[in-house]
């Protein structure tokens, strides 16, 4: 039995990602995610299952690694905005760090594969903003509305100025992040 060796583990979800984004799911092939990695395929087994299971995990690691970043120095005992502010600018500055992640989890969520994770895996990672917008929505201080819908005015923004993609000319100076945060902002709290 071969021993889990963390960079190689490291390596196999870095090429993973890559490649994914380079040619897509279909398009992509253990062998060539090996190749990429400069690993055997065999070495990819002492891991992941299958194919699957490897782009279902990358994922979840993605996520997870989303999740430790936007709770990054979580203080509950801040203002309701305070604690959205530093989710948001968490998750600009992550986004913005590792960009190749952010499109492979973009493609993910938009595949059928979104049907094999298990979210209860994931949402403990982001408790904090969960809690944080449920005491915002119990102090009348965020609208009551259904979390989608939240999401959609708080942390889309977000997505959408961090990714070079879709915002080319977006200046990400402290002034338009904070005018970008305070537009969404306005757009949920009561």
């Amino acid at each position: 039995m071969r021993h889990r060796d963390d960079n190689k583990k490291e390596a196999i979800i870095e090429a993973t990602i890559h490649l994914v984004n380079e040619i897509g799911f279909a398009s992509c092939s253990i062998s060539k995610i090996a190749k990429r990695a400069r690993v055997s395929p065999a070495t990819i087994y002492v891991y992941f299952t299958n194919k699957e299971d490897l782009i279902v995990s990358t994922y979840v690691e993605i996520k997870k690694s989303m999740g430790v970043a936007l709770t990054k120095d979580y203080d509950p005992s801040l203002p309701i905005r305070d604690r959205l502010w530093r989710f948001w600018t968490n998750t600009f500055t992550h986004i913005s760090r590792y960009p190749q992640h952010f499109f492979y989890s973009e493609q993910f969520s938009n595949s059928p594969f979104t049907s094999l994770v298990k979210s209860e895996e994931l949402d403990t990672y982001f408790d904090p903003l969960h809690s944080t917008v449920r005491s915002g929505i119990e102090q009348k201080i965020i609208k009551d509305v259904p979390h989608d819908v939240l999401a959609v005015f708080m942390f889309y923004p977000i997505l959408l100025l961090a990714n070079h993609k879709f915002c080319t000319t977006f200046e990400s100076s402290d002034d338009q992040i904070r005018l970008a945060f305070d537009m969404a902002w306005d757009a949920i709290r009561l």
